[in-house]
């Protein structure tokens, strides 16, 4: 078995910045990933504008992180979006403020900063210790040795099973989203035997799309009429928005736009209300929300211009005249509501208001932007050090957090990964 004095296992950005804060303290270390080359998923969120961070307010900023948001406060007063413009400029990247308060690189690019980042990492600053890099080495546990402060990682490679004996570990291994691309959550498995069940968090869609329930007015069981499938799939729902109050009383109200999928409704605005959805859904089996088709009008607006006379129109005609009403907005109306609520004015304005969407189940984990649950906190100190396995640190999204698309996903995993390779240093230092 060879030796490691600290092993990272997982090169996703949380992974990559144990290394910084590592190499940064002078501390030796070895990072290994299941992949051929790391940064996988950080490149691939980085196709659209890499969104680093959010330049929102502080206190608002660490409310995204819903129930953990206390738990991570200290974390990201650390390490939060300053500390991040600050390290993407130290690496020579510049960045920018967009109209939605998204932090992005100047050239909108993941490449060019993971490229830095790797060169920085592989030939640090003077005082700094190089990292190690070792790919195609995918873990099947962390268990101590037997050696008094040892710990035995266990990896399969391309040329069979290999053991690397430490004296820390990180792991930095993934929630479980985006399977091809590395963190498909297989650790659940040999780190609840390690840990006990307890220690973990079942894993679950975050950021994710929905299957809505079936149309009662065209007979279909669950998802879209054939019409309205073959039709509009794939088209968005521009300028509206959605109320929702959980049975737990939180409440959810925004504009925005989502589209519509094959069997239900995903995007920006979907994925912002998704966990109160998702959690709705596993406490009752459903949820039901009220799309807003025209937000940026009253109720009283809508309510008269339904009610004006249209003569010979059609109502489709009339609904485009009076309040520019139609495609998928109008299809969705067609769909959801019978002949009857259609040619009531009065219900066909509150349902243009308060259009009731119910969805049934979440997409599975692996189409999801990101997931839930993992490593709970209760299971680590305050260094991100698991209680139960002195040696072995968390960090990223295998811990149990969730948040929303808009830099926060990416926030937190890097402030983490600071914090656990802060940890490393102090547990090598007193060893």
């Amino acid at each position: 078995m060879s030796a490691v004095d600290t092993i990272i296992i997982g090169g996703g950005p949380a992974g990559l910045m144990v290394a910084q804060a590592l190499s940064a303290a002078g501390v030796g270390c070895a990072l290994f990933d299941a992949m051929p080359s790391v940064g996988r998923k950080f490149l691939l969120a980085g196709k659209g504008g890499m969104n680093l961070t959010h330049a929102e307010d502080f206190d608002a900023f660490v409310g995204r992180y819903g129930a953990r948001a206390e738990v991570l406060r200290p974390m990201l007063a650390q390490f939060g979006p300053a500390q991040v413009r600050a390290w993407a400029a130290d690496l020579g990247i510049d960045t920018f403020v967009g109209t939605s308060r998204r932090v992005f690189p100047t050239d909108m690019k993941a490449a060019p900063l993971l490229r830095a980042w790797l060169q920085r990492l592989r030939h640090p600053a003077p005082g700094g210790a190089p990292v190690r890099l070792h790919m195609r080495h995918r873990c099947t546990g962390v268990w101590p040795d037997g050696v008094a402060g040892a710990l035995a990682c266990h990896f399969d490679t391309p040329d069979g099973p290999v053991a690397v004996q430490a004296r820390s570990v990180v792991l930095a291994l993934g929630g479980g989203s985006w399977a091809r691309l590395g963190s498909d959550g297989a650790w659940q498995g040999w780190l609840a035997e390690a840990l006990g069940p307890e220690a973990l968090t079942p894993l679950q869609p975050a950021n994710c799309g929905f299957d809505v329930q079936g149309s009662a007015v065209h007979g279909v069981a669950g998802g879209w009429s054939d019409f309205f499938r073959e039709r509009h799939a794939g088209q968005p729902f521009k300028s509206v928005a959605i109320r929702f109050t959980d049975g737990l009383g939180r409440h959810f109200d925004r504009k925005g736009e989502f589209v519509a999928t094959a069997s239900g409704i995903e995007g920006s605005l979907i994925y912002a209300v998704s966990a109160l959805l998702r959690d709705q859904i596993g406490r009752r089996g459903s949820a039901t929300f009220e799309l807003d088709l025209l937000p940026d009008r009253s109720a009283a607006q809508v309510a008269a211009q339904v009610a004006h006379p249209r003569g010979s129109r059609s109502l489709s005609a009339h609904l485009k005249s009076r309040l520019g009403l139609d495609g998928i907005k109008m299809a969705l109306l067609n769909e959801l509501l019978s002949r009857e609520q259609l040619h009531d004015p009065q219900a066909l304005a509150a349902a243009i208001k308060a259009l009731p969407v119910t969805v049934t189940a979440a997409r599975p984990i692996d189409e999801a932007i990101s997931s839930a649950g993992g490593v709970r906190f209760e299971a680590m100190d305050e260094h991100l050090m698991l209680k139960a396995l002195p040696g072995v640190f968390c960090a990223g999204e295998m811990l149990d957090w969730e948040a929303p698309t808009g830099g926060y996903l990416l926030t937190a995993c890097l402030a983490s990964g600071v914090r656990a390779g802060q940890g490393v240093a102090r547990w090598m230092a007193v060893r």
